[in-house]
């Protein structure tokens, strides 16, 4: 197969980290990282976190392939099991855990802990939910690949 064939590749490692901002920066603004991985391709490779910008359309939804430059623009939700990863917690949410925790009496600098701790648990549900394969799209199809996680689920 040529080397700017996706189909070449038969395992993706990526970073947790990576995963995890990818898909937080999804969910709290309107910018679309990706995890990137760049021709020429071979049977093992590294997906990064890229972030096109926001006028950038690299890739459809049909298709994993950045039209220009041949490079796989996977979305990070992609890499998860969606069924295992909860709602970002908003600040408001946190604010009403703790108003409605008898044990716990409110004030700002508790509410901002609780918020940390709450999206600290988030981000670690979030690595945790990695899967071990996904489909890459390429528009006349699809191509199965191993996904592979490198560092600590507890980001």
């Amino acid at each position: 197969m040529p080397e700017d064939d996706p189909r070449t590749v038969r395992s993706l490692a990526v970073a947790v980290g990576d995963v995890v901002a990818a898909y937080e920066a999804r969910r709290r603004s309107e910018r679309r990282p990706v995890l990137r991985v760049t021709p020429p391709f071979s049977g093992r490779m590294r997906a990064r976190l890229h972030d096109p910008g926001p006028a950038v359309q690299s890739a459809t939804e049909d298709d994993d392939r950045d039209t220009e430059t041949g490079a796989l623009h996977v979305p990070p939700a992609r890499f998860l099991t969606e069924e295992v990863v909860p709602q970002y917690p908003t600040p408001d949410d946190t604010e009403d855990a703790l108003r409605s925790d008898p044990d716990a009496e409110f004030s700002v600098e508790r509410h901002r802990e609780r918020h940390v701790e709450a999206v600290e648990a988030w981000r670690t549900a979030v690595g945790e939910a990695i899967v071990s394969s996904l489909e890459l799209r390429l528009g006349e199809g699809s191509h199965g690949v191993a996904v592979k996680t490198l560092g600590d689920s507890s980001v």
